[in-house]
């Protein structure tokens, strides 16, 4: 009977400790960031927008590429496929007259999702920047203290943390961080920079910033020893920060409570359309055409004034009325 009683008090205090385990890593401080992004395109991309979202599903290991999705206007279908591929993160790229790019940023199911207006697209294979990460690794993320000021600056930033922000132990990540990934805030729009953390040790004889002599890696060694740590060295390092791409920059428009639905919680009213934009320079266009036309109109009139006033003033010596 005791031995009875000590089995099933084990098997308790072990469903007891279970139970606490997964508390902590799902509700206590130890939460575990399980994150996943559906990344997909609509028709009409161009080549551009195709690079820059391989370069981007490339970058994030936690993503999930999709194929293109057909509708433009059914957007909360985006939902269901979120959820048929396990994702909680729906990245999806707009494209509009072939020329106009929109990426929205949504969290599945809840929201919110933000909607963004891009511009000044550059690639990785485009500028042919000399930085470079390994792939599959976890990037820093460095936000701009401008998005602690505003409120809807800070759900857009809990929105890039959550999309760009590779969780520990994702699916094809690498235990390493070597790059930043920043975003800084000016003029109304967010700018978008990837960039690499390179670590060069310095030669022997370099002077630091501060014009002193740096000691060569073999007296600190010997010293170090000395002092009783033999398995300590100190390297002194520059750390420099290179460029790797891509680079984007992004207006945000809407935001939206729900995901890809639900009702708008912030409008920037800044945010001037590029169809207004175009339209604009083809109305100038059109009033400088117009004020040519009326010139010309003008003048033909002018002309068709002198010539009826000549004919009507007959001249006496004229040679048609004197042999007439």
């Amino acid at each position: 009977m005791a031995a009875v009683y000590k089995s099933l008090s084990k098997s308790a205090k072990k469903a007891e400790d279970t139970e606490n385990d997964n508390n902590i890593t799902t509700n206590g401080g130890f939460r575990k960031n399980k994150q996943r992004v559906l990344i997909l395109s609509s028709r009409g991309v161009t080549y551009r927008h195709r690079h820059l979202l391989n370069d981007l599903a490339a970058m994030l290991p936690h993503g999930r590429k999709d194929v293109k999705f057909d509708s433009k206007s059914k957007l909360y279908q985006l939902n269901e496929l979120a959820e048929l591929y396990n994702c909680n993160n729906v990245m999806f790229f707009e494209a509009r007259k072939g020329k106009d790019l929109y990426m929205w940023f949504s969290k599945v199911p809840n929201g919110p999702t933000v909607k963004f207006h891009a511009q000044n697209l550059h690639t990785m294979e485009e500028l042919h920047f000399t930085g470079n990460c390994l792939k599959g690794s976890r990037p820093l993320l460095s936000f701009d203290l401008a998005f602690e000021q505003e409120p809807h600056y800070r759900v857009i930033k809990e929105v890039f943390l959550q999309m760009f922000g590779v969780p520990q132990g994702a699916r094809k990540s690498k235990p390493f961080i070597d790059h930043v990934m920043s975003f800084s805030i000016a003029d109304g729009k967010i700018w978008v920079r990837n960039y690499e953390i390179r670590e060069v040790e310095k030669a022997k004889g370099e002077k630091d910033s501060e014009g002193n002599d740096i000691v060569p890696e073999s007296d600190k060694s010997s010293s170090k020893k000395r002092k009783g740590a033999p398995n300590a060295e100190l390297k002194d390092t520059d750390v420099s920060l290179v460029e790797i791409g891509p680079r984007f920059v992004l207006t945000p428009i809407i935001i939206q409570e729900g995901a890809f639905g639900g009702p708008i919680i912030y409008e920037n009213k800044r945010f001037i359309s590029p169809n207004q934009v175009r339209s604009e320079l083809r109305k100038a266009k059109a009033t400088r055409h117009n004020a040519r036309v009326e010139q010309v109109k003008e003048r033909l009139g002018k002309l068709e004034t002198l010539t009826a006033q000549a004919k009507k003033e007959k001249d006496v010596l004229d040679t048609r009325e004197l042999f007439a």
